[in-house]
């Protein structure tokens, strides 16, 4: 690859955002947290409000518990629930015991739960019980859940069904079990994780339909989001209502660290509910909102909007879809957001690729992604992997500190996204104007973005394939005013009884009851032939032509 011109897409010196990192790992941010900003407050969950020294108090409590309980360094400790005080506790609980935490995404069915349970070979579960009436250790009761051993109920009660083989126990009896044991022995396990040692891993699906477990360290996760953070303008004292999930890498990452390092307080808010949200808003005075584009606009359309005070609100982050420029402009006329910013990233580049500037023109922020962060190289390619010129399309690729060592032991798919030479190659299809900014025009993967959530067609086909009377499937993303894109599920069915309309309500029924429901399609077109090219191929393109309308 030839040589690229930096200065196109890198901020200068001046801009770095804090110099060299104290923190080194996540434990020790929390720690420096605690001893920085002290009595302010932290985190506020309903009733629950801790102080900043509170919450590394209480972290570092669970973290004794849990390797009383026989947690190692390196174990895969998975989470699975909602938004909430708990969630935060039980996480930095378990990487301070030196694990690996596994997030899960709250829509799973038990069937893709136990799937990365297996994939990622956990030994611990903490999850809940009555999350908008889904029962998560009985979802798995029947599934190969691999190594799994414990199962640690954060919310609710640890009598139920769960999978056999396996202990369940609550959050108090982690707490419990720090009782009496020497808290030295916890921060020695703190003080040996190595600032490159794996912190977590995210999975995330591709054109092959099974879910990836991307790794990341320490060190580049505390370096990325102290840059998200300082682009951002997130300062001490900002109250941010993190609405994004934590099982996603922005919602734990650019929502809860990035908060640590600023001193901002955290609102977790397990659901998006707009007339909850205008509430939340008014009542703890946020100044952090970041979102998909639907989240704004479901308030700017709200009937109540004008009678609660937003005053409050200083900073917005947007993206994972189309963000039309007239919303850009009514979030700072309308809303009052100081800052309004769109970025761009995936989880194998730490979450982070490209960032919008607080200076930027609303046409820009609008328009494009905005520019690489410091200190990486973000280019536009060819299929040899050749640099186009300014505005061709081609692959966005990425190389940097933010990159992924790899996908968890799996070392063939690892080299397939990332080349001989240190680029990402994201699948994404994109240009890049004389400024460096990336405008993000198609996906070579098929993925789509629906409410802020990555679908993956081949994971949603090789799921609809097992519905009955489904011979061929291709599911392909249509634009949605609302949700930014939404599925389109193209059969063509086996033989058999049935009207077409009665057979599509069977094929969504199947999918709502077999995957999470931002992968379940809007809608199911029956055709006698699946359009292919000459290889055999399905044409989504014209799909999404077709059926777009």
């Amino acid at each position: 690859m030839p040589e690229i011109n930096r200065s196109s897409f890198a901020l200068g010196a001046a801009e770095d955002p804090r110099g060299d990192l104290v923190w080194g790992t996540i434990p020790g941010l929390v720690a420096w947290a605690g001893e920085r900003f002290g009595d302010d407050e932290a985190i506020v969950d309903g009733d629950v409000r801790l102080s900043f020294a509170e919450l590394a108090s209480a972290v570092d409590e669970v973290a004794t518990g849990m390797l009383a309980m026989g947690v190692e360094a390196g174990d895969r400790v998975a989470i699975w629930a909602p938004n909430c005080v708990e969630w935060i506790l039980g996480a930095l609980g378990a990487v301070r015991a030196g694990a690996v935490i596994v997030t899960l995404n709250t829509r799973y069915k038990g069937g893709e739960a136990s799937f990365i349970l297996r994939a990622s070979g956990a030994r611990w579960l903490l999850t809940v019980r009555g999350f908008l009436g889904a029962d998560y250790p009985a979802l798995l009761v029947g599934e190969d859940i691999g190594s799994l051993e414990q199962i640690v109920v954060l919310k609710g009660d640890a009598e139920g069904d769960a999978p056999s083989g396996t202990t369940v126990s609550t959050l108090a009896t982690v707490v419990a079990a720090a009782e009496g044991v020497d808290r030295s022995l916890t921060a020695t396990r703190a003080e040996a994780i190595d600032t490159d040692a794996v912190c977590d891993l995210v999975f995330t699906s591709g054109t092959t339909g099974n879910p990836k477990g991307a790794m990341t360290t320490h060190g580049q996760t505390l370096r990325t989001f102290a840059t998200w953070a300082s682009i951002v303008g997130l300062r001490r004292g900002d109250r941010y209502l993190v609405v994004n999930p934590f099982f996603h890498t922005f919602g734990y990452k650019a929502g809860l660290l990035a908060s640590l390092m600023a001193g901002a307080t955290v609102v977790p808010e397990p659901v998006f509910d707009v007339d909850a949200v205008l509430d939340r808003i008014e009542a703890e005075a946020i100044t952090m909102l970041p979102g998909p584009p639907t989240l704004y606009q479901s308030i700017l359309a709200h009937p109540r909007r004008a009678s609660v005070n937003l005053s409050s609100l200083r900073l917005g982050v947007t993206g994972a879809a189309v963000v039309p420029v007239e919303l850009v402009v009514a979030m700072r006329d309308e809303l009052g957001f100081e800052t309004v910013l769109t970025a761009y990233g995936l989880t194998e580049s730490t979450g982070v690729v490209t960032m919008c500037r607080s200076d930027d023109s609303p046409e820009t922020i609008s328009t494009t992604s905005g520019r690489a962060i410091p200190s990486i190289e973000v280019c536009v390619v060819d299929p040899e992997g050749r640099e186009l010129d300014r505005g061709l399309p081609g692959e966005i690729v990425v190389r940097g500190y933010t990159v992924m060592p790899g996908y968890f032991e799996d070392a063939a798919e690892t080299a397939k996204a990332i080349d001989a030479e240190g680029w990402l190659h994201t699948g994404d299809v994109g240009t890049m104007d004389e400024a460096g900014n990336v405008i993000i025009t198609d996906r070579l993967k098929d993925m789509y973005v629906t409410g802020g959530f990555n679908a993956y067609p081949a994971e949603i086909e090789s799921m609809l394939r097992r519905c009955p009377g489904v011979a061929q499937v291709a599911v392909v993303g249509l634009a949605d005013e609302r949700m930014g894109e939404v599925g389109c599920a193209v059969i063509v069915r086996e033989r058999g009884d049935g009207d077409d309309v009665t057979f599509a309500e069977s094929v969504i029924a199947y999918a709502r009851g077999a995957m999470a429901n931002y992968k379940v399609p809007r809608t199911v077109e029956i055709v006698d032939v699946l359009p292919t090219n000459a290889s055999g191929k399905v044409l989504k393109r014209e799909l999404r032509d077709r059926f777009g309308s």
